[in-house]
C-alpha cells in the first residue's frame, strides 16, 4: 500500500496538533526555570533549611514519576487527549495553589500535583504526536517537544528577570527582589508561580480543538471515528487503507493493559519483561545519568566557580537556553535524514569528551579556607565552554531523540503500557540525580562529573548494541 506522507498530509492541521500537544513540555520547562527564582521566598515563607528547600523544590519530580507511570495506562483507557486535559487541570490548580498558599504541606501537595501533570504530559505528548504524524517527518514533529521544554525554561528566566526588575529597590544593598510585594500586595516569588497558570489555561483550552489519536480509537473499536481523524490528517484516499493496517496491529480479542510489557508465553525477555521495554528503560535512564539536569538545576554554581557574579547567572542562563533551542533546531533538520541512532552515538561521544574536560578543570582547582572549590580564570572559562558544548551535544541528541524514540519504538499494542514503565524510570532517575548531586559535589565535584562522563561512555556502547533504527518506519512496523 502507499503510506501517508508529509507530501499528502494536511500539514497545517498536523502542525496545529503538534503545537498544542507540546505545550505540556513548555509547562515543565517553565516550572523548572521559574522555581530557580523562588527559593529565597520559599525559605522565608516556610522557614526551610537546606534539606527542606531541596525536598520542596524536588517534590515536583516525585509527582513527575508518579504521573508518567499512570499516564500511559490511563491513556489506553480514557484516551491521550482526555488524560492531557486532566494534566492541564492539575497543572493549573497546582500553579494557583503554590502561588497563594501559606501552608507548607499544602504547597508540597500542590507541587506534587503539578509534577503529576508534567510527568503525564511528558510521555503522552511524544506518543500522541507519533500517532498522528506521517512516518517521514515524525522525528521532526516529536523533536518539537524538546524545543518547547527549553523554550519554557527560557521564558521562565525572562519572566523572573522582568518580575525582579519590577520588584527591585535600587540603592538598597540588602534588597531581595523576590521577597518584595508588587501587584495586589502579593510577593514577587508567588507571582513566579501564579504566572504558570497562563500557559496551563492555554493548554487546557487548546486541547478541546484537536482530535483523539486514531491508534487509540482503533484500540477501542471506534473505527468510524478513527477513519474520520485519519481522513482529516491524510485525506480520504489514504484513510481506509491506513485504518486496516492499524486494525491489523491490534489483537482482536485483547485490549491494551499494563501487563502487556511482560514477556508473552514463549517469548524472549529479561526478568519477565519484553526486551523492547528494557531498551526503552535504558534510553530513559541514561538520558538522566549523563548529568544534564545537574547543568540545568545547578548551573549558577558552575558560573560562579568560573568567576561570574551571582547577578549574572540569570542572563547567562537565558543565553544557554537560546543555544539549547538552536541545537534542537539542528535536530529537527537532520533527524529524519540521518536517523535516530547516529544522533544518539554522536551525542554520547560528544558528551563524554566535554564532561571529562570539565573533570580536568575541576580536578586542577584549589580549595579556599571554607573548603569551597576555586578555579583560576582560565580553568573557569574552560569549564564554562565545555559545559555549553555539552549542552549542545545533549540537545542535538539525547534530549529530543530519547522522547522521539519512546513515542515511536513500541508496538501499538503495548505503547501506552511501555511508556508508563519507561516514563517512570526516566523521572525517577531524574529525581535521584537531582537529589544526589549536592552530596556528591561536597564529596568531589570532579568525582561527580567523572561518574556522568563514564555513563556517557557506557551509553555509546549500549546504543551501538541495542538500538534499532526507526527512521521512516510506520508505527505498525514496530516489533517487540
Amino acid at each position: 500500500m502507499t503510506e501517508p506522507s508529509a507530501a499528502r498530509a494536511n500539514m497545517g492541521f498536523i502542525g496545529a496538533i503538534v503545537a498544542v500537544a507540546t505545550i505540556g513540555g513548555f509547562l515543565f520547562g517553565y516550572d523548572s526555570g521559574a522555581v530557580n527564582g523562588t527559593q529565597p521566598g520559599l525559605t522565608a515563607a516556610f522557614h526551610l533549611d537546606d534539606n527542606g528547600l531541596g525536598f520542596t523544590v524536588g517534590s515536583l519530580l516525585i509527582g513527575c514519576f508518579v504521573g508518567a507511570f499512570f499516564a500511559g495506562t490511563l491513556a489506553d483507557s480514557f484516551g491521550r487527549r482526555n488524560v492531557m486535559r486532566i494534566a492541564a487541570l492539575l497543572f493549573l490548580a497546582g500553579a494557583l495553589v503554590q502561588g497563594m498558599t501559606h501552608d507548607h504541606t499544602i504547597f508540597v501537595i500542590a507541587r506534587i500535583c503539578g509534577g503529576m501533570a508534567v510527568g503525564a504530559a511528558s510521555v503522552l505528548s511524544p506518543a500522541y504526536i507519533s500517532e498522528v504524524a506521517p512516518a517521514d517527518i515524525r522525528g521532526r514533529m516529536t523533536t518539537v517537544q524538546q524545543v518547547m521544554i527549553i523554550t519554557g525554561l527560557t521564558a521562565a528566566f525572562l519572566a523572573n528577570y522582568f518580575l525582579a526588575k519590577v520588584a527591585a529597590h535600587p540603592g538598597d544593598p540588602n534588597d531581595v527582589p523576590s521577597l518584595n510585594a508588587i501587584w495586589f500586595g502579593i510577593q514577587t516569588w508567588r507571582w513566579m508561580y501564579l504566572l504558570q497558570a497562563l500557559p496551563a489555561v492555554v493548554f487546557l483550552i487548546a486541547l478541546f480543538f484537536i482530535p483523539e489519536s486514531p491508534r487509540y480509537l482503533v484500540g477501542k473499536g471506534r473505527h468510524e471515528q478513527a477513519s474520520g481523524v485519519l481522513a482529516s490528517l491524510f485525506g480520504h484516499a489514504a484513510a481506509a487503507a491506513k485504518l486496516e493496517e492499524i486494525r491489523g496491529s491490534f489483537a482482536v480479542d485483547h485490549r491494551p493493559r499494563l501487563r502487556d510489557v511482560l514477556t508473552p508465553a514463549g517469548g524472549r525477555g529479561f526478568l519477565g519483561m519484553r526486551a523492547i521495554v528494557w531498551v526503552g528503560i535504558m534510553l530513559a535512564v541514561f538520558q538522566q545519568l549523563v548529568g544534564i539536569n545537574v547543568i540545568f538545576y545547578y548551573g549558577s554554581t558552575l558560573w560562579q566557580l568560573a568567576g561570574f557574579k551571582e547577578s549574572d547567572a540569570l542572563l547567562i542562563n537565558i543565553v544557554s537556553g537560546a543555544v539549547s533551542i538552536a541545537a534542537c533546531f539542528v535536530t529537527i533538520l537532520v533527524i529524519d535524514k540521518i536517523g535516530r541512532k547516529p544522533l544518539l552515538l554522536i551525542g554520547s561521544a560528544g558528551m563524554a569528551v566535554t564532561l571529562f574536560v570539565m573533570v580536568y578543570a575541576f580536578s586542577h582547582g584549589s580549595l579556599d579556607p571554607a573548603g569551597k572549590l576555586v578555579l583560576s580564570k582560565d580553568l573557569g572559562m574552560l569549564a564554562v565552554v565545555a559545559a555549553n558544548l555539552y549542552v549542545i551535544f545533549f540537545n542535538v541528541s539525547w534530549g529530543p531523540v530519547m522522547w522521539v524514540m519512546l513515542g515511536e519504538m513500541f508496538p501499538n499494542q503495548i505503547r501506552g503500557s511501555a511508556l508508563a514503565v519507561a516514563g517512570f524510570a526516566q523521572w525517577f532517575a531524574n529525581y535521584l540525580v537531582a537529589q544526589s548531586f549536592p552530596r556528591m559535589a561536597k564529596w568531589s565535584l570532579a568525582g561527580s562529573y567523572t561518574f556522568y562522563g563514564v555513563c556517557a561512555v557506557i551509553s555509546f556502547f549500549l546504543v551501538q548494541k541495542f538500538i534499532r533504527e526507526t527512521k521512516g518506519k510506520e508505527l505498525e512496523e514496530m516489533q517487540g
